[in-house]
């Protein structure tokens, strides 16, 4: 090894967040790029545009009528479909929109009666604080989106691990709209390292200084000698890093991107990622591996107490340069957890929509009494899990049946010292924003990612997450919990709302109609 990283002589970091400028030239350029890179894709890339455009319109258009904008005054509903007051005195009219819908049913909105297809130029023509830069990542998401799709795997046999799975959820957040922007990956670098266009990505390695951060066991194959080395995403040391790292194994990237699975079931690699994907720019900070361990380690402790019906795939080990440009973590795989000899399999929440059981009332209920059982018992003993559809994945029979949870990325849970005091459990020694007693604080993050998240992108609209839902409520312990969950507004964070607001840190929040009662804010 040549290079060894001292974190305080490393040049400056780039800015985070490279993007174009405000324009309906997103398209264009990526077509201009496929046709030098990949030109076969060109005319699958034309022909999903159309589809691409109203997939992030309908995204757009579900935070246009249910987040909390300041620029927006009232909605009401009007003859077919919705009418949004804006504060200037403008009128944005569009279809009815369930806050719960997956599939894309908007093609246009009328604002002051011109129609918009493209959401970039909608966002434009509103004018709206921050809206220029939300506007470029919307055009990036709609080109992205439309070259995902190009490259969709044709039909093959079922995946077999949740890695291929994985490689199968080609429109990212089902919710976002923002959903597939890659701000600062060309198109080489999309389909080198986007896991839906299904690529072997060539990690680097780079050795840290003797001041570097090491917890947990680091895997034996990750040292040189006495010095570990950190693996490093090949796009963060083209564009962050600016030095050079030596070859490393390659790996199946996941849903999260700077997330892979080593071949062969080996454990996943969490990798820093200094790019902003959808909202959030995708590093790991200094904090997170110094707690590592202790976090993983406490969970697991708070799994074991559901009789079985989660696991969480433990960290392994983390290592740090003092820097969140430069840092990884090891954990286990989520296979591990499944009997693949008797015909088990493990398939991460976003793709349960591709297996098609879903469609299945009963198997939808099923699931959804599993999933709502772990998480509000896990709420009850004081941890709340971020258990959205990447986070989450369901352990399935040989005939489909959902039987266990396995939970993983454990970076963004809250836990409630008070909560666990009840229970008699000693709380870890953990500060910062994971540590909170806050009723609403501690709901919003479970409910949020598990009903307005996992389990309402699995049933693709209110009709049907009530459904699923009415069974269940009906059969589980009469907590304060249950109670919030059935008569209460549904929270859910505000994804638009947060990326125009680059001076509010941390998530926003909105309320959706409960899918129970149809109660609203």
């Amino acid at each position: 090894m040549s290079a060894v990283v001292r974190h305080q002589d490393r040049p400056p970091r780039p800015p985070r967040s490279p993007t174009v400028p405000p324009s309906p030239s997103a398209e264009t350029g990526i077509a201009d790029e496929l046709g030098l890179v990949r030109p076969g894709l060109s005319a699958s890339y034309a022909a999903e545009l159309p589809g691409a455009r109203s997939a992030v319109l309908s995204r757009l258009w579900r935070a246009l009528a249910h987040e909390p904008l300041p620029w927006i005054t009232r909605r009401e509903p009007a003859a077919g479909g919705l009418t949004l007051h804006l504060a200037d005195g403008r009128r944005l009219h569009g279809p009815a929109a369930d806050p719960y819908a997956t599939t894309a049913y908007v093609t246009e909105v009328r604002l002051e009666g011109r129609s918009y297809d493209r959401p970039g130029a909608l966002v434009t023509a509103l004018g709206v604080p921050h809206g220029d830069p939300f506007a470029a990542d919307l055009d990036h998401s709609t080109a992205s989106l439309a070259l995902s799709r190009a490259d969709r795997s044709p039909d093959t046999p079922e995946p077999l691990t949740s890695w291929a799975w994985e490689q199968r959820v080609v429109d990212g957040h089902p919710f976002h709209p923002n959903c597939r922007s890659r701000p600062g990956f060309s198109v080489a670098e999309q389909l080198a390292y986007g896991p839906e266009h299904r690529p072997l990505v060539r990690l680097g390695l780079v050795p840290l200084d003797d001041d570097g951060l090491v917890r947990g066991e680091w895997p034996k194959w990750l040292w040189d000698g006495e010095r570990p080395l950190v693996p490093v995403h090949p796009w963060q040391t083209a564009h962050v890093l600016g030095m050079p790292t030596e070859e490393g194994p390659t790996a199946h990237p996941l849903m999260s991107l700077r997330t892979l699975a080593l071949p062969d079931d080996g454990p996943h690699v969490k990798t820093a990622l200094s790019a902003r994907l959808t909202s959030s720019v995708r590093d790991i900070s200094v904090q997170s591996v110094e707690t590592s361990l202790v976090v993983s380690d406490f969970v697991g402790s708070i799994a074991a107490r559901t009789d079985g019906l989660l696991h969480v795939t433990r960290t392994l080990g983390a290592v740090s340069a003092h820097s969140p440009d430069l840092g990884a973590v090891v954990r286990e795989s989520p296979e591990i957890y499944a009997d693949t000899a008797t015909g088990e399999r493990v398939v991460p929440v976003a793709a349960l929509p591709l297996t098609g059981l879903p469609s299945s009332t009963a198997w939808f209920a099923a699931f959804t009494r599993l999933a709502l059982t772990v998480g509000l018992r896990l709420l009850d003993l004081g941890v709340a899990l971020e258990a959205h559809g990447q986070n989450l994945l369901v352990v399935l029979s040989p005939t489909g049946a959902p039987r266990r949870l396995v939970y993983r990325d454990l970076a963004d849970i809250r836990v409630s010292p008070a909560r666990l005091a009840r229970h008699g459990i000693k709380a870890p020694d953990l500060a910062g924003r994971m540590v909170t007693d806050d009723e609403t604080t501690l709901r919003r993050k479970l409910f949020g990612s598990l009903v307005a998240g996992a389990l309402a992108s699995t049933a693709g609209s209110a009709p049907a997450l009530r459904r699923a839902l009415e069974p269940v409520v009906r059969d589980l312990p009469r907590t304060a919990d249950l109670t919030a969950l059935c008569v209460e507004p549904l929270p859910a964070k505000a994804l638009t709302l947060m990326r125009l607001s680059p001076q509010r840190p941390g998530d926003l929040w909105t309320l959706l109609p409960n899918p129970l009662t149809g109660s609203r804010p």
